[in-house]
């Protein structure tokens, strides 16, 4: 399992392309993987026969743990038939084609050791009695990934007492997580370890009792879901400091309409409120380098390059698609990748590349009708914009009530990089060039 996103621990294999027994090209496409931001394609580090498919799919590796062997079609480079030396020498092999910070797979080194143990290590074997598998306790700790070992010695949760949901039994990270939350143990039993973890919370479930479950699905967690959540948990850890303004959006929503006719028939060529503003914060992010900064411990980073990250909903959950150097570029060229972005987004066809490298963060709920919010920050980073819809509102013109379109932007930002008063500026300056939307292209 080669790292396929910079904050990938686990992979979860979707769907296998080849089958066992057929003939394999270095650098083809094998298997697509869920990590923790999107599905990525898995290509073979050597050519050869797949012998072996070790993770079936919907099952879940550690980067450098063995999920299929390519060999010679022998067999000889099979779990079965390797001996030890053998099998160190194919760990090894797989360890450093698939080293931590690496990117998509084939870009490991060709030519390492005989075709029967190129591409992968054996499966682990099962734990028999008395014997430890590496888990740093003797035979009664079940087997566990590394990933689970340490979320547990975090937790203070005791894998003994564990049941795990994983290939063979193997307890991951999501059983772990699953235990601490409800109180730390998830007893054995034939309904599993959901059954186990409300078993003792019956009388609080709707229907109460015998036939309290029936009332309950368990919901996998995917990749994308996990990571979210323990990116928004480490996100709130930031001193979050929010601000808020409203914008008379009539000028706004009269300059986007006029940039649509200016652009009908360009292909690829849509100009929305998003992309006007992102257009708006990236110029502004060029003047006011403070917001376009991240908390780094022990020092502030302030980012020479301007990359806007716009917050995508997929069925899986959130994801960050990323307009590189966007106060470069024109308005008809920001549209068009901010647009094909989000339909990758949509079609978990996202690279590691599309969602790297984000500077400052806009989230727009208005299409759901949302008149305000305020957004969880991305971190490191030192703000995120949230932007309600555009409704109709009393504004004030000239010293007289009139009916307008206002708009509510919400910029939170982490107190340890930002003050008050520069964020305040910063958002000042937004609903001045919002209102006179002409000047985001001077």
């Amino acid at each position: 399992m080669p790292r396929l996103s910079d904050t990938m621990e686990e992979g979860t294999v979707a769907r296998w392309l080849k089958r066992p027994g057929e003939k394999v090209a270095r650098g083809e496409t094998i298997a697509e993987i869920d990590t923790d931001k999107a599905t990525m394609d898995l290509e073979a580090f050597e050519g050869g026969v797949l012998e072996q498919v070790l993770v079936q799919e919907g099952g879940t590796a550690a980067i450098g743990a063995p999920i299929a062997v390519i060999g010679d079609g022998s067999g000889t480079g099979g779990p079965g038939t390797a001996g030890p030396s053998a099998a160190t020498k194919a760990t090894a092999t797989a360890r450093s084609e698939a080293p931590a910070g690496a990117g998509p797979a084939g870009a490991g080194p060709a030519g390492a050791g005989p075709a029967s143990a190129r591409a992968v290590a054996p499966a682990p074997r099962a734990q028999t009695p008395g014997e430890d598998l590496g888990n740093g306790a003797g035979a009664s700790v079940p087997r566990s990934s590394p990933l689970a070992r340490r979320t547990a010695r975090r937790l203070g949760i005791d894998l003994v007492t564990l049941r795990g949901s994983g290939p063979g039994g193997r307890v991951v990270r999501a059983d772990v997580e699953n235990a601490a939350a409800v109180g730390g143990v998830l007893p054995e039993g034939p309904a599993g370890p959901v059954a186990g973890a409300l078993a003792g919370t019956a009388g609080a479930l709707p229907n109460g009792g015998a036939g309290a479950l029936a009332d309950v699905e368990e919901v996998p967690l995917s990749q994308i879901r996990r990571v979210t959540a323990e990116r928004l948990s480490k996100s709130l850890e930031a001193p979050h400091f929010y601000l808020t303004s409203i914008i008379d959006a009539e000028r706004l929503l009269a300059f986007r309409a006029e940039a649509v006719r200016a652009t009908a028939g360009q292909e690829g060529a849509r100009v929305t409120v998003t992309d006007l503003l992102v257009k708006a914060c990236a110029k502004l992010l060029r003047a006011h380098p403070e917001v376009n900064s991240a908390w780094a411990g022990d020092r502030i980073l302030r980012y020479r390059r301007v990359n806007v990250g716009i917050a995508v909903a997929v069925p899986d959950g959130l994801v960050v698609p990323v307009v590189k150097d966007a106060d470069m570029k024109p308005l008809s060229e920001l549209s068009s990748e901010a647009h094909a972005l989000a339909a990758k987004a949509r079609e978990g066809k996202l690279s590691l590349e599309d969602m790297s490298g984000g500077t400052f963060t806009l989230s727009n709920l208005g299409m759901f009708g949302i008149d305000h919010f305020t957004a969880v920050l991305n971190p490191p980073q030192a703000a995120i914009l949230a932007v309600g819809a555009a409704k109709p509102e009393a504004v004030v013109r000239d010293g007289a009530v009139v009916a307008g379109t206002t708009m509510r932007l919400a910029l939170s930002i982490d107190h340890r990089t930002l003050d008050g008063a520069t964020a305040a500026r910063f958002l000042a300056e937004l609903r001045e060039l919002l209102e006179d939307p002409l000047r985001i292209l001077l």
